[in-house]
């Protein structure tokens, strides 16, 4: 399990890659695209192209363009939640109550040919006269798609599911290749008195050469085939669907054909849309009848006609009564706020309260779905949030978010740096303001801080707007312990929304549901990764005191007879440890509640008296103890049953979904990166590229921003088809040897 570890050094590097496992962090930026559909997909018509639309979000984990602001000291991550089978274990009824076929079972609307019922007929009567009528209609001469002649026999007694598929098995949609033999059976039939043999046969022989090419094979045919296949694997490549059709049943169908059959099949499994909205009400009360103490609330828009039947779904509030109970014993009054977009063809955002546990690992507590990231929605989720955890009578609370969400009162409010710095990046995007933004913001002490924004003040522009914002909101030396957390970054936030990403495409239900088995799996992994943890401290609670009482042996503590030492270090570091009030003058045991390299000093002095008995342990907030993290996740997150035991709501009125605005122009999947991230992204390509410069003998010029860019004078291009230098392979006339152009 990966999560913040802290680092007493405070010249510790803070630009990172953002290189780590799948459960690392994924910062989502507040002007994400509205307009991703998961229902498109894009396709190359070219033979030798991969025709599969690979989604870039997908891409972006892949790649080290981090912003190069990084908490290195609250490094927060998730534990690894394989979310690949969720759709194996949710019941297609759950996520689409609209699908009529269950494959596997017997339709209750399923029209069966009733043998017994033919058998029983007399002869002559004018239902017997319909049934012969029929069945010679289906013995007539049938063309297949090179013209030749068959005929395809059925007898009484063949059992059909539905009138469909009767329909396609005379059709023959699928033609089924040297699959069978003929089979015959001799019975008796009277005809003007005389009784007549005949042969009832099926015969699936043909003798005509196959064809590829058949129109009658639709792509609602081929979604009904791959409905399996698509349902295991949603991102299963289209080449991959076109070869298994055509080596399975010998038809060759394009790209388009499989593309829109893939669409249908993956609408069926996620469940339709709209129809979720009405089941909503019913999901709600399944929900809060499974996990007790739960708090869900919906919203919907003001309707002028009180005696209209339907009310537009608006947004919804989620609270588990479990997480609930959980984050309470964390001890740490500290949530983090922020919103992602939905993917679906409804526009919303995912809005979400995340905290932080024992072991600095998020600690997911509210989710909702909202028409869209307002003042509106934020102050309606926090006044639901603010009755569970009774924020009006309880003021030491502390919320981290970017500046727009400052509605509840009575909190410290913190905003996150990378938030400003991007900002701040818009108009000055040298390093020098990043380096002395993050010097400030990491600074503990008020004296430090002064002393780093007076070297700030050489840039008057940008210091003059940094100090439009109280410095009690960015910066650590300001920063109350009560939180105990001295967290900068809204990044707990980011994991979380990074983990549900693939339920963020899925209609209302199936969105809902996701998170919520995402919650109850993470639950199971905390637990595997509790049993690993060895000390009465969590894990990184153990790291942090560890790289501190490594470091604590070159300082020096001299007592002054009462509760007080001083503690003298290398370059003038020199602090005051009160033993009483267990602080310290550098801030940082207040700050997060484990003792600082100078308290630990001071505790190795306080030892040498042979009659303390000093245990480093009872020095450490209780947060960080290993009781209070199992306490945290002694609460499961309950299953749920399928909707056919679901208990229906009584309410009048009926729930349609908000309001469908379609896009203009081509429906976008990847994320919108930063400024900073783009710059980042770039710059570090250049400094690649500048390595790769100097080898070839090349140049590099610097820009406005600092940023080297490579020049590609001197640089000789190599001829992808000859492998000379000197031309391309637009240019390349098939020179041999090893030539090239000087």
């Amino acid at each position: 399990m990966e999560n913040l570890i802290g680092s007493d050094d405070d010249n510790a590097e803070y630009e990172g890659d953002g290189e780590s496992e799948e459960g690392n962090q994924e910062y989502e930026e507040d002007d994400e695209s509205q307009e991703s559909d998961p229902n498109f997909e894009e396709y190359d018509e070219s033979e030798n192209s991969d025709p599969e639309y690979e989604e870039d979000e997908r891409q972006i984990e892949d790649e080290d363009h981090m912003d190069d602001i990084m908490d290195v000291d609250n490094n927060i991550q998730d534990v690894d939640v394989d979310m690949g089978d969720f759709t194996l274990n949710v019941e297609s009824d759950v996520e689409g109550s609209c699908i009529n076929v269950v494959h596997g079972h017997e339709p209750e609307d399923m029209e069966v040919i009733n043998n017994e019922e033919f058998e029983s007929l007399d002869e002559g009567s004018d239902q017997d006269r319909e049934r012969r009528a029929i069945i010679k209609n289906l013995r007539k001469e049938k063309r297949c798609s090179l013209g030749a002649v068959h005929k395809q026999y059925f007898s009484v007694g063949d059992k059909f599911n539905s009138k469909n598929e009767l329909k396609e098995a005379c059709r023959g949609v699928v033609p089924v290749t040297n699959k069978g033999q003929v089979g015959s059976q001799a019975t008796t039939s009277k005809r003007k008195g005389k009784k007549l043999k005949t042969q009832k046969t099926l015969n699936q022989t043909h003798t005509c050469l196959q064809t590829r090419k058949l129109r009658a094979c639709t792509a609602s045919l081929i979604s009904k085939k791959i409905f399996n296949q698509v349902e295991a694997n949603p991102d299963i490549p289209l080449r991959a669907i076109q070869d298994h059709f055509q080596k399975t049943y010998q038809v060759g169908v394009t790209m388009d054909k499989v593309f829109r059959a893939k669409d249908k099949a993956r609408k069926h499994i996620t469940g339709d849309y709209t129809k979720q909205y009405e089941l909503l009400r019913d999901y709600v009360l399944e929900l809060e009848a499974t996990n007790p103490d739960t708090t869900v609330k919906i919203d919907v828009c003001s309707e002028p006609n009180p005696d209209s039947p339907t009310r537009q779904f608006r947004r919804i509030y989620v609270c588990l009564g479990p997480l609930k109970k959980g984050f309470k014993t964390c001890l740490r009054d500290l949530l983090g706020f922020d919103g992602a977009f939905m993917k679906g063809p409804f526009p919303g955002q995912v809005l979400s309260a995340v905290g932080l546990d024992s072991n600095n690992g998020i600690y997911p507590l509210a989710y909702g779905i909202f028409e869209s990231e307002n003042t509106e929605s934020w102050k309606w989720f926090l006044d639901n949030l603010g009755d569970d955890l009774d924020l009006g009578r309880n003021s030491n609370f502390t919320f981290i978010s970017d500046r727009q969400k400052q509605i509840v009162p009575n909190v410290e409010h913190r905003y996150c740096i990378r938030h400003i710095h991007d900002n701040m990046r818009k108009r000055w995007r040298q390093t020098e303001y990043r380096d002395h933004l993050w010097r400030c913001a990491s600074a503990t002490t008020i004296p430090e801080f002064e002393h780093l924004m007076k070297e700030f003040s050489q840039y008057d522009k940008a210091c003059e707007w940094l100090k439009q914002i109280p410095p009690k909101h960015w910066a650590r030396s300001h920063f109350s312990g009560r939180a105990v957390s001295d967290v900068m970054i809204s990044n707990m936030c980011e994991v979380f929304n990074g983990k549900i990403k693939k339920g963020r495409d899925k209609p209302v239900i199936g969105c809902l549901a996701f998170i919520r088995e995402y919650l109850m799996k993470r639950i199971c992994n905390v637990m595997k990764e509790m049993k690993k943890a060895k000390g009465p401290l969590t894990s990184t609670a153990t790291d942090i005191l560890a790289a501190r009482k490594a470091v604590a042996s070159q300082y020096i503590a001299r007592w002054n007879g009462g509760d007080k030492y001083q503690v003298t270090g290398a370059l003038q570091d020199q602090h005051v440890v009160d033993v009483r009030n267990k602080t310290c003058t550098c801030r940082k045991w207040e700050l997060i509640g484990i003792p600082c390299r100078h308290a630990i000093a001071t505790l190795n002095e306080m030892s040498k008296d042979p009659e303390a008995e000093l245990d480093i342990y009872k020095w450490v907030h209780k947060v960080y103890f290993l009781e209070t993290w199992k306490k945290a996740y002694y609460f499961k997150v309950d299953p749920i049953k399928g909707r056919s035991m679901w208990p229906k709501s009584e309410c009048p009125t009926k729930l349609i979904p908000p309001p469908h605005r379609t896009q203009v122009g081509r429906p976008k999947k990847k994320r919108r990166q930063s400024e900073g991230e783009r710059l980042s992204k770039k710059h570090k390509a250049s400094q690649g590229d500048g390595v790769n410069a100097a080898q070839e003998g090349g140049s590099q010029k610097p820009t406005n921003d600092g940023v080297q860019k490579l020049s590609r004078k001197h640089i000789s291009v190599t001829c992808s088809k000859c492998k000379n230098k000197g031309h391309n392979s637009r240019t390349c006339k098939g020179q041999g040897g090893n030539q090239s152009k000087k």
